[in-house]
Parts: C-alpha cells; structure tokens; sequence
C-alpha cells in the first residue's frame, strides 16, 4: 500500500531521527508467521537471520534500513506472531513542491470534544501517547491494556461514548470481541479500531467486519483527532 502522509512534532517524536514534513509511506505486509517482539528488536541488525545456516545472510533488512536513512526517512517494523508482518518506510516527498500547493492544501484546525473516550491498547508506551493526544483535545479519557481489562472498564463507567481499541489484544478475545459485547451493554457507544495492519490486511484476515472504521498505526494527532471526531458524529462510514 502506498498513501502520502504529512509528519507533524509530535508523530515524529515517537521516531528518533524522523524530522517533520511531507513523506510517502510504502507498506508490505504479509500473513506470515510474524515475529516477536526479540526478533524485531534485531530484524535490521547486520548479519541477524534466523533462517538456518547458510539459507540467509541477514543482510536484506539492513540495506533497506541503510538506503531509507541515507534517504532521509524511516523504516519500522510491526509484527505479531501468528498474524503476520507490516514493514513501513516513510520516504521524503518531492521537495520541489510549490508553496502554494502545499498551502492549498493545509487541513483546517484539529477538532477535539469533551466525550470520554476509553483506550484499549496492549503497548503502554503507545497507549500513553495516545492518551496523551486525546486529552490535549479535550476528551476525558479511561484506559485498559486488555479486553478483560477493557470490559471491566466499561462496566464500571456506563457514560462511556466512544471505544478506541487495538485489534489485536493479548488474553485470548481481540478488539472486535470486545466491541460487540460492549454494545450489548452500551448500545450508542462509538468504536474506532486501531492497528498496524492497514485495513485490507486486517479485513482479509477475519479479524473486522465491513464497515468498521480503522485508523493505521502510527499515527499523528492530527489523524486521530479527524478520524475519532467523524466517528462520533457519524461522518466516518470507514476506511
């Protein structure tokens, strides 16, 4: 999948070396039998494989990180094991560009809300930012780490408006179990699912159902605050 996407402060703060501006994201995603989190740690590494002696140098992963840096971009890896893997390079954007076409194109003011928003996100490091985002929007906001965790949650705070959740959620039952017993409960609660997977993979996976919305990450607070808000107020009919 390739798209255009604009790299604000913040985003580019979550990607040490990854300076603002305009980039082309190119992701290649696989239904593998994804990797750990160990072994993504090393993917780049020089010499790292773990295919058997002699069947790889572990040398592929590491051009690519050597060529996308020397480009000036950023490469990542999102990987969970049984489920397969998405490898994202951000490329810098034509550099030529007129001003005014980027000025024609410059979003208006991020819209936030006063809703509570519960997050349900197994990285805590990605939850917290996430958090962090919603609440200089304005929303109060709950967290969870699991569905479980998530669920209770909800119990425990009937006023919930809108559910943001990781697809893939450790402790056996993912975001889209969770979503459907919680409008049992909270038949006006809004869900936007989150993922590192784009929409067709997740979709041809099993994991969604049509319609759903889904936002890709990482993510800016720009995107989540445009995609949560056309959730809420029902603008957002999906990807």
């Amino acid at each position: 999948r390739t798209e255009n996407v604009a790299v604000d402060a913040a985003y580019a703060a979550q990607r040490p070396g990854l300076a603002t501006g305009r980039y082309v994201r190119v992701s290649i995603s696989d239904t593998g039998a994804g990797m750990p989190p160990e072994v993504v740690a090393k993917a780049f590494e020089p010499f790292f494989t773990t295919k058997e002696v002699g069947k790889g140098t572990g040398l592929g992963l590491s051009m690519v990180f050597g060529f996308v840096k020397q480009s000036g971009g950023h490469v990542g890896i999102y990987s969970e094991v049984g489920e397969g893997t998405t490898v994202t390079m951000l490329l810098p954007a034509d550099p030529n560009e007129r001003v005014e076409e980027q000025r024609a194109r410059a979003p208006s003011a991020e819209r936030g809300g006063a809703e509570t928003v519960l997050v349900v996100e197994d990285d805590p490091a990605v939850r917290q930012v996430t958090v962090s985002f919603l609440e200089s929007l304005g929303y109060v906001t709950l967290e969870a780490g699991t569905a479980a965790e998530g669920g209770r949650v909800l119990d425990a705070n009937p006023r919930v408006d809108a559910l943001l959740t990781d697809v893939i959620l450790p402790g056996g039952a993912d975001g889209a179990a969770m979503a459907r017993r919680a409008k049992e409960s909270h038949p006006d609660l809004k869900v936007l699912f989150m993922s590192g997977y784009t929409q067709d993979v997740v979709m041809r996976n099993g994991r969604l159902e049509e319609g759903v919305v889904l936002l890709r990450k990482p993510f800016t607070r720009r995107q989540l605050a445009d995609k949560l808000r056309a959730v809420i107020d029902g603008t957002d009919a999906g990807e």
